[in-house]
């Protein structure tokens, strides 16, 4: 009875509904039946589209775009190749971006010290990566305390209190305020490798501590408000230090779930160094901090200059995102935009005196997981779909159809009659991802797809050294362009 007499209620409000728009009338910019019919009369469910759809209704849209005529491996030979040992993998997280300027310094190191083969800990740093992150959200939560929480600041604030995610901004701040350890001194823990419950946990935490210290502050304002004119100087004082002691509580808070999570950062280990031939070198004591200065040493904040390639925006200028930064007290990344031509001429030049850079793309255009190749002939989704696909790479930027996400060592460059052929980047999934735990793309992908390249100033030529005395434009924390690499 209970559920005919629902029924029955619903049917008498849909048929209301239903007389409403019949007396309104159809709705300018609707579907309406004679549009439906135009519509629906194009397709021709002809032999041949009845064979596509029978083949989509039980396999990959990917799989039965694959061209043919492309399905051989690529040329694995380059004529230019970094030093390199080892493939790391980030296995379910979001740390591509930490795993990438890590295995930038690990090439470096193996090469000086002809070293049978190194990994730093990626865990050492990412506690301290979360921990800065947490930090960075509640006291920017301070200092927008007094905006109304629809504000957009406010508001993108709460979306993204903290992320797995990042950029080569957080490897030079992280490491140069808190150093480096091997691998063996701080290993992988399970909530290192699998992020997404631990980062849920983090989040909800930090919403909750925000939303609180948005409330203390209205609170001791509101009393404020009461006092003696000569009186609310020296409370406001009192609430910002309240405020600050609420933080460090909160930081407390998130420093146990990290410890209990990822372990508690080492602050001594032992270190033994062999040469290839595994034989002792030296062993001793370090701290994280001794242990960065004795095998890297370089000043990684003002070492190194990262370009872009963004065609939506002007070249030759300088850009500062808001909030683009891993560390409260470190600096937004300067970013350089260039065309893509003048960026392959420094990274070139960097691969031929080995040196590995920091780059990023977006990894799942048009990407062969079975060749390990990136390229623009791998897929023939117009073929397969009966329709073209003809944005240009500004298009796709400026409708989000396509933005840096991954970030990637790059490592070797095949040039043929003086042009780059193809490219590879060592990767952070794993030996048996990609091909031998690298991906090789073709310089027409290149083109379109990659991004962001973090080169030595040594590399940069001075035109575009100059060009980082200008004033930076400044984009919003929002900006689509520069969402974390994951």
């Amino acid at each position: 009875m209970k559920k005919y007499i629902i029924t029955a209620a619903a049917a008498v409000i849909f048929s209301g509904l239903v007389s409403a728009q019949q007396t309104a009338g159809p709705v300018e910019g609707g579907i309406s039946p004679e549009m439906l019919a135009r519509i629906s009369a194009s397709y021709e469910d002809n032999a041949s589209d009845r064979a596509i759809s029978n083949a989509l209704a039980g396999v990959n849209i990917a799989t039965l775009a694959v061209n043919a005529d492309n399905a051989a491996m690529i040329d694995t030979h380059f004529s230019d190749r970094v030093k390199t040992k080892g493939i790391t993998d980030q296995q379910s997280s979001g740390r591509c971006w930490l795993f990438t300027g890590l295995n930038v310094l690990r090439a470096k190191m193996i090469d000086k010290y002809d070293l049978p083969g190194m990994e730093f800990s990626q865990n050492y740093l990412f506690f301290y990566d979360q921990l800065e992150k947490a930090n960075l959200f509640l006291q920017g939560v301070i200092d927008t305390k007094e905006l109304p929480f629809e504000d957009r600041k406010v508001d993108w604030l709460f979306s993204n209190p903290l992320s797995d995610g990042g950029q080569f901004t957080g490897v030079s701040n992280l490491i140069t305020k808190y150093g480096l350890v091997p691998a063996e001194a701080m290993p992988e823990t399970y909530q290192a490798n699998n992020t997404s419950q631990m980062a849920n946990l983090l989040k909800l935490k930090l919403r909750e501590d925000g939303l609180d210290l948005r409330e203390a502050y209205r609170t001791g304002y509101e009393k404020s408000k009461k006092l003696p004119k000569k009186d609310v100087a020296k409370a406001m004082t009192k609430l910002d230090a309240q405020l600050q002691e609420m933080k460090i509580a909160q930081l407390s808070e998130i420093y146990r779930m990290l410890a209990l999570c990822l372990g508690e950062p080492v602050q001594e280990f032992e270190w033994t160094r062999c040469d290839k031939d595994n034989k002792i070198v030296d062993r001793r004591k370090y701290t994280p901090m001794s242990f960065y200065q004795e095998y890297i040493g370089e000043d990684l904040e003002n070492n190194y200059v990262m370009i872009m390639n963004d065609p939506c925006r002007e070249y030759g200028k300088v850009y500062e995102i808001d909030y683009d930064r891993h560390v409260y007290d470190g600096h937004n990344w300067l970013y350089v935009n260039l065309p893509v031509e003048r960026i392959k001429e420094m990274a070139i030049a960097s691969i031929k005196d080995n040196v590995a850079m920091y780059f990023s793309c977006d990894v799942g255009k048009f990407y062969s997981s079975k060749k390990g190749v990136l390229d623009l002939a791998n897929f023939d989704y117009e073929s397969l779909m009966g329709v073209s696909f003809g944005m240009d790479k500004k298009e796709r930027v400026q409708t989000h159809a396509s933005g840096s996400s991954h970030a990637m060592t790059l490592i070797a460059v095949d040039i043929v009659d003086g042009k780059p052929a193809k490219w590879m980047v060592e990767n952070s999934w794993g030996p048996s991802s990609g091909y031998k735990g690298c991906l090789i793309m073709t310089d027409e992908w290149f083109d379109e797809y990659m991004f962001r390249l973090v080169v030595e100033k040594k590399y940069v030529p001075a035109d575009v050294l100059e060009m980082l005395n200008q004033t930076p434009v400044q984009l919003p924390a929002w900006d689509p362009m520069f969402a974390a690499e994951e």
